[in-house]
């Protein structure tokens, strides 16, 4: 006699509607589990121009735009009797909630009143966006209500050690797990590189080009980044800056550096080829988790200069594969900079060493972590083993 088929319901504040690497990473698990029989089923907010097809059963939630100036994103109004209905219908082993908002919230309570394991994953340090908005004050008020929800799952599962630690510093859960973040080697890799495309932007052969990669929003570290690049230039270092990606803060960002090419967003082929044809990678943010553009950067055998912060930290080695300088250090970033700009060598052995390193994450051994995680939250709750 088998087993029945593993049954999982996936609550996600934004699955496929804006793309960025949560909801990339979360299509990808989908996928990863499909192919293992696992039954999944995923409840989100929707639009009616989702930024890619979502892999497998998407469930529309009902939301509204998100307030205060972020209306790209939506907020979810909860389990409704629908959902309900629904869930009751699958009848799932297992509740994966991929975000702290109400939806996430209520997905908890409904699988905590029926007795159903939870699995929470973390994607984004919102205890510290709160700094970009003129509202520090509030990151302790954030940290608690996030701690609330972690604390109400089973398990938790994190990017990175890094970011495991800081979790257990913050009392946020006693059961903390890894799901890492993999690389697709077909897109990310140094023969992506293209003096062509370059030429075709203006950019010299000679030029080193220093990129930014990720959605233009301020909890990426732009202020930082643009006063860095106003230091490099005091230096006298001759560079050029490629931004590559899309956001609300493309027209700040674009004003302050004003000598930058804006190359908009990529994806697919398009985005490797970009992505290798940098020669540094500048990354001063410190709200990552993992660091998806640094994993992707560094298969493109281009160096990484980044924040000493959470991801960063357990990818980049400094003084090996790129320089990891502390966070908001203006001087630091810049002189980290400087001498990538000026070092040809340095930059190519930094940038190989950089390739070597991120073929150890592979995307089924990273998502084969998270079903094991299912499995053994199941079995502690039933006593049973389940396949």
């Amino acid at each position: 006699m088998t087993s029945p088929r593993l049954r999982i319901a996936m609550f996600s504040g934004n699955y496929n509607y804006v793309r960025d690497g949560a909801n990339q990473a979360l299509n990808r698990l989908v996928g990863y589990l499909l192919r293992q029989d696992v039954d999944v089923r995923v409840y989100s907010a929707t639009t009616d121009t989702p930024a890619f097809p979502p892999t497998g059963d998407l469930v529309s939630v009902r939301s509204i735009p998100l307030p205060l100036g972020r209306a790209e994103y939506r907020l979810a109004l909860g389990v409704t009797p629908a959902t309900k209905r629904d869930l009751a219908a699958f009848k799932p082993d297992i509740v994966h909630v991929a975000a702290p908002d109400y939806l996430g919230h209520r997905a908890v309570s409904w699988a905590r009143k029926r007795g159903i394991p939870v699995l929470s994953s973390m994607h984004t340090r919102f205890e510290t966006y709160p700094r970009y908005y003129g509202l520090a004050f509030m990151e302790p008020i954030v940290e608690a209500l996030l701690r609330r929800f972690y604390r109400r799952c089973d398990a938790v599962v994190a990017p990175s050690e890094s970011m495991a630690q800081v979790m257990r510093e913050q009392r946020m859960s006693y059961d903390i797990g890894i799901w890492a973040r993999g690389i697709d080697t077909s897109i990310f890799n140094p023969q992506r590189r293209d003096m062509d495309w370059r030429r075709d932007l203006g950019i010299s052969d000679d030029e080193p080009v220093i990129g930014f990669l990720g959605r233009l929003v301020m909890e990426k570290g732009l202020d930082v980044f643009s006063d860095a690049i106003d230091a490099l230039r005091a230096k006298g270092v001759r560079h050029k800056v490629l931004v590559i990606g899309e956001g609300p803060a493309r027209d700040w960002f674009e004003s302050r550096l004003q000598n930058a090419v804006f190359v908009g967003f990529r994806s697919g082929a398009d985005l490797g080829q970009a992505v290798a044809s940098m020669d540094m990678l500048f990354n001063p943010s410190v709200t990552e988790t993992f660091g998806n553009v640094t994993l992707e950067t560094m298969a493109c055998a281009i160096p990484v200069v980044a924040a000493r912060a959470t991801g960063s930290e357990n990818l980049v080695a400094d003084g090996v594969t790129g320089r990891l300088v502390t966070p908001g250090s203006i001087s630091g970033f810049a002189d980290a900079l400087a001498t990538y700009c000026t070092d040809t060598e340095l930059r190519l052995r930094h940038g190989a060493a950089g390739a070597e390193a991120s073929s150890a994450y592979d995307w089924d051994k990273v998502n084969n972590a998270v079903l094991e995680t299912y499995q053994r939250l199941v079995r502690q709750k039933s006593g049973t083993a389940r396949v």
